[in-house]
């Protein structure tokens, strides 16, 4: 998985054969700094953007192979030892039905070219098919969190905040709607702004962000985004939510310091949060927090203040590590998707009816 964080690839290796799925390994790999920035880029329009993407999704698929070889290592496992690769691609536009009614969403990848440097049958290409039934083809993790966290935490809300952030309301009656949606940016305009003014590739702990004073008029302005107003179904990305929409209305306002327009995004990411929790005035006893968010304090403990009294924990007590949930879940789609079973969900994404997701590149 290579999320809207851009900050590298995660890889677990899954075993599904018991009733609740175990995580044998686990590895990272940071994407090389001229892949990152040409992902980025992609994001936006530019030139020769057809033949940018191609050689962008050859170059992240090398990536992707390597942390394939890294799990292999790690546990002793052949490739004939595994049934497939669940690979999502790098998400760099998102506009479902936008511009004709269907619109679009695009991953980058290559995955015929992963099957055939792995030997692994690879799924790809979740997105697509819960498209052409007039859904959002996003998020398509509540599923998994409803298999995962369900059985023990029902009723309770997953915070999902990589890139983009995302919410799954887990039902406490087994007979009602599952209920997701993405919230809103998560950490990309925190990470990018952190960069921007310190050359950090992001605010460690929230420790700038707590450094400053969240500006009223500025986080008004970036809540008066229309996307802020919408109820779910609705998703989002980065060609949304860009260093260009935060200028644009950070112009709006009086002169902000760098370390308090740090303070008020991360007071955008966590309200949020709270928000999209609150949205359906459900009683919510415990938020499990997973993603690159969930290792920021600042924002943590910004969730906690406007969320209490509900319980705000890390995914961590929960039985998975925060940057291994995503991952896991794509194992997840990718083993329904073999297994031919439905996984997107028309409460989360507003298709038409479930569909099995996917594309099989049999190795």
């Amino acid at each position: 998985m290579s999320g809207t964080s851009l900050d590298g690839v995660d890889g677990v290796l899954v075993d599904f054969s018991r009733p609740e799925a175990r995580v044998l390994a686990h590895s990272a790999q940071p994407l090389p700094a001229a892949l990152r920035q040409d992902l980025l880029a992609l994001n936006a329009r530019g030139h020769d953007e057809l033949h940018r993407a191609a050689l962008a999704g050859n170059a992240l698929v090398l990536c992707y192979a390597e942390v394939v070889a890294q799990l292999l290592a790690q546990t002793g496992l052949a490739a004939a030892d595994i049934r497939a690769i669940g690979a999502h691609g790098q998400t760099v536009r998102h506009q479902p039905q936008a511009h004709d009614g269907v619109g679009y969403t695009l991953q980058l990848n290559q995955p015929a070219l992963l099957a055939e440097r792995c030997a692994i049958t690879v799924v790809a290409d979740f997105r697509t098919r819960d498209l052409a039934a007039g859904g959002q083809g996003a998020p398509l993790v509540p599923p998994f969190h409803q298999a995962f966290f369900g059985p023990r935490w029902p009723g309770a809300a997953v915070l999902n905040i990589g890139g983009i952030s995302n919410v799954t309301l887990l039902p406490a009656d087994a007979q009602a709607a599952l209920i997701g949606f993405d919230c809103g940016p998560g950490n990309a305009l925190l990470d990018s702004w952190c960069q921007q003014h310190l050359g950090q590739p992001f605010d460690r702990d929230g420790a700038w962000a707590a450094s400053g004073k969240v500006r009223s008029d500025v986080l008004q302005c970036f809540l008066d985004d229309p996307f802020f107003q919408q109820s779910g179904p609705k998703s989002t990305g980065r060609d949304r939510f860009h260093p260009e929409w935060l200028q644009s209305r950070l112009e709006r306002c009086a002169p902000c310091v760098a370390q308090d327009v740090q303070a008020t995004l991360a007071e955008l990411t966590a309200l949020c949060c709270a928000r999209a929790v609150q949205s359906r005035a459900l009683p919510v006893s415990h938020a499990i927090v997973c993603g690159g968010g969930a290792l920021n304090h600042h924002v943590m403990l910004r969730l906690r203040a406007l969320l209490a009294p509900c319980t705000v924990l890390s995914s961590q007590e929960a039985g998975l590590p925060p940057l291994q949930v995503e991952a896991c879940a794509f194992a997840w789609l990718a083993k329904q998707c073999l297994d031919k079973n439905a996984a997107s969900v028309p409460s989360v994404t507003g298709a038409r009816g479930a569909r099995i997701l996917g594309a099989v590149y049999a190795a």
